[in-house]
């Protein structure tokens, strides 16, 4: 199906980008698991290892995204949208007619798939307009992955504000709100979020404009968990609650500002070519992929020559030298692999030791850090903390400062050193490895310390993984090839937090003789193992960083993106 493409100008690519603000603040709904778990636990039950498989399921529907990226290059993004809307609806609607007790004795297993379904719509709302956004904006990856991945980050304290300020602290309403609200934002927003010609990368206004689309978020950030603490402390009227939120809701709509300064003091440009690697391009060479053949380069000296781009696997040289002879005496045709920096299709990177590398490097740290997350409430209760939701503010907002600071701090970098975003990977695995340690000796008034870096160490390996993969394997099939990374999140969720916390949560607390757990010893087996897990992960991440350092050389020559063609090889 051929993608409707919009003219330059008719639409600027930065409308898209305002909308997809509204749309990953959406997606961030599986943040509030924390906030109405211990209702579904009360309501139905359960024990902490059946509400940690829940917590597992809430990964899951999240986390599982092949279908949307396959979707991603067959339909527009208003389609990916709306299937999101319906998973919204249907899952949240029957979490809620659980919780309000509408209906009671509801199966675990069926409550468990609606949860699934439920976060399952975050896949279909993020990877849209992730997408969409990066072929927007090919020049600036890191930056439009930080500024994204940030806003989703942060949706966890935005969710917090309206929790105790308009919902009155009521899961049920909670609930009902993720049912029924956020399908309305995303059906409200879905028209803007379309493939447009990317904005110039040699316009100097492009940085500015970014530059305060990321000043908003900060902004909204700081604004957010400020009100989110302040209401814990000080009796609010509801009229000034009301009026607090609004004023979320202004920072919110702001990077709205761009688009409207474009419109009313619009520059004269020069009628341009979309550069290479553009979202034009991209959906026209889709859409062309059965109708020509594929690429076909003879070997040569210099295909030979420049094989260290290739993973170096045994066997290759030789093979290129037999064909390289082929080829010099007309008998055959090679057709080439693409290689790093190229357009692979799925199983094609499936046959790259990068791939793995980089999938296992994310899943050590993404399953680490999703552990606590999901048991963020228990360990709190387990140490003392009577407000569980101040410590879920204070992982949003650092993990939304890893989320927007890993984006544009790697971006300067690797423009500047071509060092890849992976190097930032590795120093951040070891950072994850002390504040587990600290986690486990649960000195008093470390908890707060421990949680906010490792929100931002979270939020670092989240969006780094983002514009690496699609500077390793292309932006045509990105979204498949991205989603596919993120099954390290559940994969991650259940053997981390679903069996291995779980247990040793449920196994102090029967040495209690209760259903709570209190002390350090609740978790701190967890949290040990998980430091050995991180360290794991460094190694590979340095291994990672080795290997394709050559390919960053390459791919930041001069200090912009350049698109590797055949000849680089």
């Amino acid at each position: 199906m051929r993608h409707r493409v919009l003219k330059a100008g008719s639409r600027p690519p930065w409308v898209g980008l305002a909308a997809a603000v509204w749309v990953e603040i959406a997606a961030g709904n599986g943040y509030n698991f924390p906030l109405y778990s211990p209702t579904l636990k009360s309501v139905l039950g359960y024990n902490q290892r059946q509400l940690t498989i829940l917590g597992v399921a809430n990964d899951i529907g999240e986390s599982v995204g092949l279908l949307p990226g396959i979707a991603c290059n067959k339909f527009p993004p208003w389609a990916v949208l709306l299937v999101g809307v319906v998973f919204c609806f249907l899952g949240y609607g029957v979490i809620w007619l659980t919780v309000s007790q509408t209906i009671t004795a509801l199966p675990y297993w069926v409550l468990w798939i609606a949860l699934v379904v439920a976060t399952n719509s975050n896949a279909w709302f993020g990877t849209a307009v992730l997408v969409t956004n990066m072929r927007n904006f090919p020049l600036s990856r890191g930056t439009v992955a930080g500024i994204l991945k940030g806003y989703a980050g942060i949706s966890a304290a935005v969710y917090t504000v309206l929790y105790n300020m308009v919902l009155q602290e009521s899961a049920t309403k909670l609930v009902l709100f993720l049912a029924l609200g956020l399908p309305f934002i995303c059906l409200v927003t879905m028209y803007f979020i379309r493939a447009c010609t990317p904005a110039s990368g040699e316009d100097s206004s492009v940085h500015a404009h970014f530059v305060f689309t990321q000043a908003a978020s900060v902004f909204l950030a700081i604004y957010v968990v400020t009100i989110s603490i302040t209401s814990d402390f000080v009796s609010l009227s509801n009229a000034l609650c009301y009026t607090l939120v609004a004023i979320m809701v202004v920072f919110l709509l702001s990077p709205l500002a761009i688009p409207i300064k474009m419109t009313l003091f619009s520059a004269n440009t020069k009628k341009r070519t979309p550069p290479t690697g553009s979202s034009e391009n991209l959906v026209q060479e889709e859409s062309d992929t059965n109708q020509r053949d594929p690429l076909l380069t003879p070997s040569s000296s210099a295909t030979y020559l420049g094989s260290f781009y290739e993973d170096g696997e045994e066997g290759e040289e030789g093979e290129d030298v037999e064909i390289l002879l082929a080829v010099g005496e007309g008998a055959v045709r090679k057709k080439r692999r693409p290689r790093r920096g190229e357009d692979f299709k799925l199983h094609e990177a499936f046959m790259k030791a990068d791939f793995w590398l980089l999938w296992f490097v994310y899943f050590l740290g993404v399953g680490a850090g999703v552990t606590v997350l999901n048991n963020l409430a228990q360990i709190g209760v387990a140490l003392g903390v009577d407000d569980t939701t101040a410590l879920l503010c204070v992982f949003s907002l650092c993990n939304f400062a890893g989320r927007l600071g890993s984006g544009s701090f790697s971006e300067h970098f690797v423009r500047s050193k071509s060092i890849p975003r992976t190097a930032w990977i590795t120093i951040t695995h070891i950072i994850m490895v002390l504040t587990f340690l600290l986690y486990a000796k649960a000195l008093s008034g470390t908890l707060y310390v421990a949680t906010a870096l490792l929100g931002i160490c979270f939020g670092f390996i989240y969006t780094l993984m983002v514009p690496t993969v699609s500077e390793l394997f292309g932006l045509k099939h990105f979204g498949i090839i991205y989603n596919f990374m993120l099954i390290g999140n559940p994969i991650g969720a259940l053997i981390f937090s679903g069996t291995l916390a779980g247990y040793v949560y449920d196994a102090e607390a029967a040495k209690q003789g209760s259903s709570t757990c209190l002390g350090a010893e609740c978790f701190r087996l967890t949290f040990l193992v998980l430091a050995g897990i991180c360290g794991l992960g460094t190694i590979l991440s340095i291994i990672l960083t080795i290997r394709i350092r050559p390919v960053y050389q390459m791919l930041y020559a001069g200090g912009s993106f350049r698109v590797p063609q055949a000849s680089d090889h």
